[in-house]
């Protein structure tokens, strides 16, 4: 176990041999977690969030119908989104219904 102090603005230095060892480095992220016996400090992970235009959530929507009863639905929810089915490239993985 080893000790370190508290510093401005509740800075706390994590030795170099425990940061070494979970290779945390200068600008990491990690987590602080409340315990019921003091808090945890552990490496964090940081995924990039996909944020996604709704064109390409159109197309998404459009090219995985599994039927013609879904792809129609997924028009439907185009439609709703603003969006003309006809101007989204996309391809159907289903023969249109015959109705």
């Amino acid at each position: 176990m080893e000790t370190s102090k508290v510093g401005k603005r509740g800075a706390i230095v994590v030795p170099a041999r425990l940061r070494r060892k979970f290779d945390i480095e200068e600008g990491g992220l990690v987590v602080a977690e409340e315990r019921s016996d003091g808090i945890l400090i552990r490496p964090a992970v940081a995924m990039p969030v996909a944020i996604y235009t709704p064109e390409r959530k159109a197309e998404v929507l459009l090219s995985n119908a599994v039927d013609a009863d879904d792809y129609q639905a997924s028009v439907t929810e185009v439609k709703k989104m603003g969006i003309s089915p006809s101007k989204i490239p996309h391809h159907r993985s289903h023969k249109p219904s015959r109705a």
